[in-house]
């Protein structure tokens, strides 16, 4: 019987209070059971570990998923806040960045949501918008609320680059996502290529072909996997590359 391969997602920071005096983490349990689901082990990765220890662990990953959340500091990619910018939550930056850029450096396989393509990208090289409508003349609204549509509703239109390792493991060049984000991609990494782009022309996606799986895509496909076929396939390939 083969072992499950070992995910590692690092937590985010929970804000503290005179009831939680002690630090606290928090994560969005859909994606530890979308790994589950598709024959992973996942592992929540808490924050503010030596680096010794942060390294050890790493040591034992076999594939690293970046999730959503608050904003990338943007002095990460050498700007200025922008009045705009929202919640940022540096102890993150500083696990998510350092992890991934050992990710890459080990050509471990990697797979970044939301928050998670833009880490990405930073960790890679590249920047963002820090707010697509001040940054961005003409940009749909992406910044869907909860309260307003649940996580596995669509409300855009994606198109994928042809060719792409995406569109091949998705089996389409469109597809309908959700979409909660206010930030974005602007320039790509070196040796990452924009693969899906929203009506808007908004990078909705961003690939690596020339390593084992490191795909970026900024909807949320561990809130549609119980309804969206599509979303299980993302899934089940980043888990079959971590078994390569």
């Amino acid at each position: 019987m083969s072992h499950r391969p070992l995910i590692g997602i690092p937590a985010a920071s929970l804000e503290p209070s005179p009831a939680r005096p002690a630090r606290y983490f928090q994560f969005n349990g859909n994606y530890p059971a979308c790994l589950a689901a598709s024959g992973a082990l996942p592992v929540v990765i808490p924050l503010g570990l030596p680096e010794d220890a942060l390294a050890d662990l790493f040591a034992r990953l076999d594939g690293l998923c970046l999730s959503g959340g608050v904003d990338v500091a943007p002095a990460e990619y050498d700007e200025e806040p922008h009045l705009a910018l929202g919640k940022v939550d540096a102890p993150r930056d500083h696990s998510e960045l350092t992890l991934a850029r050992w990710a890459l450096d080990a050509d471990l396989p990697i797979l970044g949501i939301c928050r998670g393509i833009q880490l990405l990208n930073v960790a890679a090289g590249g920047n963002l918008y820090q707010d697509l409508s001040a940054q961005l003349s003409g940009s749909l609204t992406h910044n869907i609320k909860l309260s307003e549509s649940p996580w596995e509703r669509p409300t855009h239109s994606v198109r994928l680059a042809a060719g792409s390792r995406l569109a091949g493991i998705l089996g389409v060049t469109d597809l309908m996502i959700n979409s909660f984000h206010h930030q974005a991609v602007k320039r790509p990494a070196d040796g990452f290529a924009a693969v899906a782009w929203a009506e808007d022309s908004v990078v909705e996606a961003i690939e690596d072909p020339s390593r084992r799986f490191a795909i970026g895509v900024q909807w949320h496909p561990e809130g549609m996997f119980q309804t969206d076929p599509l979303a299980r396939r993302l899934f089940a390939a980043f888990v079959a590359a971590t078994r390569g």
